[in-house]
């Protein structure tokens, strides 16, 4: 159909149509669009039915705006307007493949139109389809050749292909045409020459880059950027004696900056640690309160010299009290010998500080004021917290807190202790404490949260955030919006520690979500960075979104996700009426009473917190709908609802943890465990090939890695076992496994790796388990080597014995049961702060102790107090509240 040319009154009208949704006067749009379509001529007006459309879809009428522009689409598809509309509405919902699809149609109508043109290459450096990009900012550039936006995005669709030595010449010819005075100030000229630098860098062109730097150094507004870049530019030229200047006088400039001192060492190439060493020892006597030229030699040097250089440092660091001096030095800890001297001189300095007041009895100095005592302490309980020894630190840290009860970093050392220790519920409280000394502290706030999310403690966690979140809001969704992922990763681990699946999902989903508006954010700087001249951050910002998901947050979410799902198609969940009969079908009349008054309390208790949760929905939405109707401005419907009822039946959990799992084969390769999961996905899935890829992949890594050598013992057994394998299939798996690792078969492979490392209790746990997996009979022999906790054994950690024990109870080493307690008592003997350790009904006696009765246990007590005997002389009632609060038999 030929496009309807409109009458100058309509024509007028379509104009002010197209200013209202520039100007995002929505309503105003509408009533122009009503007046051109109310005539029985234009009804059917292809262009101002898109444009109503466009109008409604800002309005979040999403499937009204598809009708209206498919429709005007339909009527009028010559139009680049209405292609250029439907473009506008798939770019809206992120489709942005469909977007690019309706932008080229559009150019078939209008070759030449700008802003078509402009909105294409938006979509195609979102895409990085950079070839396209660059033909697309061609065009803009032989359209508006005066433009600068032309020639910068031209020279980055080069400088992003990696062609380095187009790019600078673009740039070159662009700053031709610049007009400045060499005098005048312009930071925008500035930043096009720092980046023209940048170009010329990556291009391998030092030279150049260098004549370059001098050459317009006066013109450039970034000094330390010049001062950095010639320091690297002289080292790659091999320019020493003048690099070695440049470094000289940053130094002077910033003493505690440590690339400056590589850098330094770089340009003098010592060829002696006493040459490297004397570079520093001239910067002590420069700088003489620089931290850095004194801290740096601890990583070379070693024996005396090492002793006397620490001496100095903490001396220094003690007298002035400088608690993060702990932290400086932690990546010393690697090294046993140089642990051993800092361990001999730091007591020392306790020792001869509580018996005289200085470092060493042989000083013949002032004496040190009280607090040196109190920070030497306090970074011994670091250090042996540390190396292991949790009831030394621990020693230390209360003998500091007796001395100064305000300080908050010693409580904040003593939480860590028990964290470490495997005590993290005293660890939270702990952190509580230190919260309590300070609360306006957001630091601290945030890391008590923190701590009471891995005790399982979530609302507790949650009225601590609450304290700094909008008021009227609830804490949880100021979070969310505020994308604060540390909080929900530990919800998520939370969650599923508790088994509640569905609400741990919902922290993954967000955390994804989170991701996916910051890859989205992406798209208003690129038109932004082009006007402002701030090119060097924006290719930062281009390479950084490359790799987004590489960040710890999404990875840790990820993994949770893909955990849970894995979890969920190997237990799917069951209707829980059915379970709750087979629960209670086995016990006494007794025990089903008490059951069922603790269902009815947990039922009131939650219906309470229901009926409070709703009032605060209701009030939030009514806040929201206030601020949608004040805001013409908002743009696109809510999003879909995050239920975690509804996430926790997926119907194909395996598909869920694969939409996870992607972008960790893409960009997190390097971790062993991104291949490990993959091979758990499709170990399930039956994809033998693909199982085969992820442990080659991960043999890559690390061959002996405990939970790689229990896959490949499954792979084995699988490829053996299974029936359906195609013959060709069957063929490449055995040729691969022979090429992999001879012509051992999997009970064969297993006791060779458990040969391999007899000494490493972590190794010995994963052979034992498959052994069982492979013979079943072989469970006593198993639970023997899981359980062996001989100080000649390697690698004895909490974190592996708290998995041995696990495994004990779940029946991983088949039926060994028996074995718990006297394993659980070897481990306690161990570790004699550990939680998962502790005797059978500590936390229970530990409140009774604490006088921390739960809510639950009050309203117990109410019950059969107040309402069935109503008087407590009773012996017979006091010994039954005894046994059903606690649990153990009254005394």
């Amino acid at each position: 159909m030929p496009t309807v040319t409109l009458p100058p009154k309509e024509n007028a009208l379509f104009k002010r149509i197209l200013r209202c949704y520039e100007h995002k006067q929505y309503r105003n749009g509408l009533k122009f669009c009503k007046q051109i379509l109310s005539n029985p001529k234009f009804a059917e007006h292809g262009e101002t039915l898109a444009m109503k459309g466009l109008t409604l879809n800002c309005l979040g009428k999403k499937e009204e705006a598809y009708d209206l522009v498919r429709r005007g689409l339909r009527n009028d598809l010559r139009s680049h307007v209405c292609w250029h509309v439907y473009g506008l509405l798939q770019r809206s919902d992120k489709k942005y493949d469909e977007a690019i699809k309706c932008y080229r149609n559009a150019l078939k109508w209008d070759k030449d139109n700008l802003q078509i043109l402009r909105d294409l290459s938006l979509l195609q450096i979102q895409m990085r389809d950079l070839e396209g990009y660059r033909e697309t900012r061609y065009q803009l550039l032989q359209l508006r050749p005066a433009q600068r936006a032309s020639w910068i995005g031209y020279a980055i669709a080069y400088h992003l292909l990696e062609d380095y030595e187009m790019a600078a010449k673009i740039i070159e010819e662009f700053r031709k045409t610049q007009q400045t005075s060499p005098d005048k100030v312009d930071y925008e000229y500035s930043e096009l020459l720092l980046y023209q630098n940048q170009v010329l860098r990556e291009a391998g062109l030092y030279k150049e880059a260098l004549e370059h730097l001098s050459n317009y150094e006066k013109q450039i507004c970034d000094k330390l950027a010049v001062e950095e870049t010639r320091g690297e530019l002289l080292l790659k030229l091999e320019r020493l004696e003048e690099a070695t200047e440049v470094y000289r006088r940053l130094q002077e400039r910033n003493p505690e900056n440590w690339s400056y001192y590589h850098g330094l060492e770089k340009a003098l190439k010592p060829s002696s640690v006493e040459e490297r060493h004397k570079i520093y020892e001239d910067a002590w006597e420069k700088f003489p309160k620089g931290l850095v030229p004194r801290r740096l030699p601890l990583n070379f040097l070693s024996g005396e010299k090492f002793r006397e250089c620490l001496d100095r440092y903490l001396r220094m660091n003690f007298s002035k009290g400088c608690p993060p001096v702990f932290t400086t030095l932690k990546s010393l800890y690697n090294d046993k010998e140089k642990v051993a001297i800092i361990e001999e001189l730091v007591v020392g300095y306790e020792t001869s500080l509580k018996s005289c007041r200085m470092f060493s009895q042989n000083d013949d100095g002032k004496e040190e004021p009280p607090t040196t005592l109190l920070w030497v302490q306090y970074f011994l309980a670091q250090h042996y917290d540390m190396i292991g020894q949790q009831t030394l630190a621990l020693e230390y840290i209360n003998a500091a807190i007796e001395s100064t009860p305000t300080l908050i970093e010693l409580f904040l050392i003593k939480a860590k202790i028990y964290k470490h220790a495997g005590n993290i519920r005293e660890a939270a409280q702990w952190m509580d404490e230190a919260q309590a000394l300070d609360t306006a502290d957001r630091f601290i706030n945030s890391k008590c949260a923190k701590y009471m999310l891995k005790a399982g403690m979530i609302k507790e966690a949650e009225e601590m955030c609450s304290k700094f979140t909008r008021e009227g809001a609830s804490a949880v969704e100021n979070l969310n919006e505020m994308q604060c992922m540390w909080f929900q990763t530990e919800c998520a681990l939370a969650y599923k520690a508790m088994n509640k699946f569905g609400e741990a999902l919902k922290k993954c989903h967000e955390i994804e979500r989170h991701f996916v508006e910051i890859t989205d954010d992406q798209f208003d700087f690129h038109t932004y960075c082009m006007r402002k001249m701030t090119l060097r951050s924006y290719v930062d910002l281009l390479k950084l979104e490359d790799v987004l998901r590489q960040h710890p947050f999404y990875y840790k979410a990820a993994v949770t996700a893909i955990q849970i799902y894995l979890s969920l198609h190997d237990n799917p969940l069951t209707d829980d009426s059915k379970e709750l009969q087979a629960d209670t079908a086995n016990l006494s009349d007794k025990e089903l009473k008490k059951l069922r008054n603790k269902q009815r309390r947990a039922q009131k208790k939650a219906q309470l917190e229901e009926e409070k949760k709703n009032a605060e929905k209701e009030k939030q939405l009514k806040n929201q709908k206030k601020k949608k109707e004040d805001d013409d401005e908002e743009i696109g419907g809510p999003k879909e609802e995050l239920v975690p009822d509804k996430l926790v039946k997926v119907e194909n959990p395996l598909e869920e943890a694969v939409k996870f799992l992607m972008p960790l084969k893409h960009l997190v390769k390097d971790k062993i465990d991104t291949h490990l999961l993959a091979f758990e996905i499709y170990f399930r899935k039956e994809k033998y090939l693909l199982m085969l890829q992820s442990v080659k992949r991960a043999l890559a890594i690390d061959p002996d890695h405990p939970w790689l050598h229990q896959c490949l013992v499954r792979f084995f057994k699988g490829v053996s076992e299974s029936k359906e394998l195609p013959e060709v299939v069957r063929t490449v798996l055995k040729q691969e496994i022979t090429r992999l690792f001879g012509d051992s078969n999997a009970k064969s492979f297993n006791q060779a790796y458990l040969t391999k490392h007899s000494n490493s209790i972590p190794h010995r746990l994963a052979a034992a388990k498959m052994m069982v997996y492979l013979d079943s009979s072989t469970e006593t022999k198993a639970a023997e080597l899981a359980t062996a906790l001989d100080e000649s054994l390697n690698n004895r950690t909490i974190q592996i014995c708290t998995e041995v024990l696990e495994c004990i109870r779940s029946s991983a080493l088949g039926d060994c049961k028996e074995r718990v307690e006297a394993y659980r008592a070897e481990c306690h003997k161990l570790y004699p702060y550990t939680l998962a350790f502790m005797p059978p009904g500590y936390e229970e006696n530990t409140k009774i102790a604490n006088g921390d009765v739960s809510t639950e246990t009050e309203e117990l007590a109410n019950e059969i107090l107040g309402l069935r005997y109503g008087y407590w002389s009773d012996s017979e009632v006091c010994c039954h509240l005894f046994e059903l609060v606690s649990g153990l038999t009254p005394p």
